[in-house]
């Protein structure tokens, strides 16, 4: 048994091992090594084995879980940012003495409210505008024909390439309609729905439970870990909270400017569709996207190639400046990370959550910075993480 095990940890060494066994040529290098020695190397080289196998599993079932639980997950952290946008207003009304499980109330009232009344303004103006549609029917016409031109032309360049069909080729003509879309889709929207409705409760139960919740928290680490436990919970709610503030402070920035602009160009709704382009704007990456359609669209009727272009330079360039000059101005001190690592996170969390992951990315990676940089063993991540 030792010697297979030193031929395999040494040929040359097993040779010496056997000339001074066998009493071979005088000088040959005596070697003896301790059976206990070559087990415990045996036994060290398997617990590594077993520990890298352990954390590829269990990195997979984390992912696994993040994958299967989206939903439930992207509730709760979408609670968690609005209990820390209402936070402000219910420590103000903690300090005039009114009880916190009041002012939560009041406060998670106050964002319902806010909610319904966006809704009803969105879904007026999107009425208004489908009643002035037929103003603009010449103009849409005129572009869709147009489409459809190149479509055509398009399709014929194709017939020349493709072969024809078979004569007995059978075409089979899939046909949907609106009803059965819906009722393919209800359950989702159903689940959805119902999940969505949890949101004011978690939201008031996090304001209302707020010290317990930190002190609960702090109290699951053991007594050595627990004051920096404290203060990485401290951090982390620091960095949330400024995250909310900076996008908001650059969103309102940007919709200024883009409902000043608007205004000048004679876009319809112009004060409705620059707070929402201003806005979407502050998506990473597809924001320049998602900003271009809201004036686009309401100005169909009167776009023009001078008018698309002048839309398309005021999007692009108010987005490159905030993304640019004022993110970094406003938020780079506060979550100190570095493009590299804010692209992958982007990207991992737009794949596994699609766009809510876009959204979420960015204060996910600054916590889990934060927690890097307080643990010893983990700081390495951190740091490559840092800026």
């Amino acid at each position: 048994m030792r010697e297979n095990v030193v031929d395999k940890l040494n040929p040359a060494l097993s040779e010496d091992i056997e000339l001074g066994a066998a009493g071979g040529r005088p000088g040959a290098s005596q070697v003896s090594i301790d059976r206990s020695t070559v087990g415990e190397l045996e036994r060290r080289r398997l617990l590594r084995l077993q520990t890298v196998s352990l954390m590829i599993l269990a990195a997979a079932a984390v992912l696994s879980l993040i994958y299967v639980a989206k939903l439930i997950l992207v509730v709760i952290l979408v609670s968690v940012l609005m209990s820390f946008v209402l936070a402000p207003v219910v420590d103000l009304m903690v300090v005039q003495l009114v009880p916190r499980a009041v002012a939560s109330f009041f406060a998670v009232s106050l964002l319902v409210c806010v909610g319904m009344a966006a809704t009803y303004v969105s879904y007026s103006r999107a009425v208004d505008f489908a009643h002035e549609l037929p103003k603009y029917k010449s103009n849409i016409k005129e572009i869709v024909d147009r489409v459809r031109k190149q479509a055509e032309e398009l399709e014929r360049t194709t017939e020349v390439v493709e072969p024809p069909p078979a004569e007995n080729a059978v075409t089979v003509k899939q046909s949907s309609s609106l009803t059965e879309l819906v009722r393919n889709n209800a359950g989702a929207v159903t689940e959805l729905a119902l999940t969505v409705t949890f949101v004011p409760f978690l939201v008031y139960f996090m304001l209302s439970w707020k010290d317990h919740v930190r002190t609960a928290s702090v109290m699951l680490f053991r007594m050595e870990n627990r004051n920096t436990a404290y203060v990485m919970l401290g951090l982390i709610s620091g960095m949330i909270r400024s995250f909310i503030v900076g996008n908001f402070i650059i969103g309102v920035f940007l919709s200024a400017c883009s409902i000043a602009v608007f205004a000048l160009m004679g876009i319809p709704y112009f004060y409705f569709v620059g707070v929402i382009s201003g806005f979407l704007s502050l998506v990473p990456y597809l924001g320049v996207i998602l900003a271009l359609i809201p004036p686009l669209f309401v100005d169909v009727g009167e776009l023009s190639l001078a008018r698309l272009i002048l839309i398309l330079c005021v999007v692009i360039g108010l987005h490159l400046f905030a993304m640019n000059v004022l993110y970094p101005k406003v938020l780079g001190k506060r979550l100190q990370l570095n493009p590299l690592a804010l692209t992958i996170s982007l990207l991992f969390w737009g794949w596994m959550w699609g766009a809510s992951g876009l959204i979420l990315a960015v204060p996910i990676t600054g916590a889990a910075k934060i927690i890097f940089d307080h643990v010893e063993r983990l700081r390495p991540f951190g740091t490559w993480l840092g800026e």
